[in-house]
């Protein structure tokens, strides 16, 4: 759903720089910093869950990436 928000000059530029630097859009930016303020994603729970070693979506994701890398680069040569 569209929302429009008028911000000051200093606060968009450093919106604007902060989406250069992480390569998304300004609006990426601004959803992922209304989603910290109102409790919706925790980088402190996640660095957690990560740490904990338990198993998260794919359990496979880390261990399958080698074969479907080559698999991408053999399909790329030979085209």
């Amino acid at each position: 759903m569209p929302l429009s928000v008028r911000l000051d000059p200093l606060l968009e530029a450093r919106v604007d720089e902060e989406s250069r630097r992480r390569g998304v859009t300004k609006s990426e930016v601004v959803k992922d910093a209304l989603e910290r303020v109102l409790g919706l994603k925790n980088p402190r729970m996640l660095l957690d869950q990560v740490r904990s070693g338990t198993p998260m979506r794919r359990p496979d994701a880390s261990t399958a990436t080698g074969t479907g890398l080559k698999a991408k680069l053999r399909a790329k040569r030979s085209a």
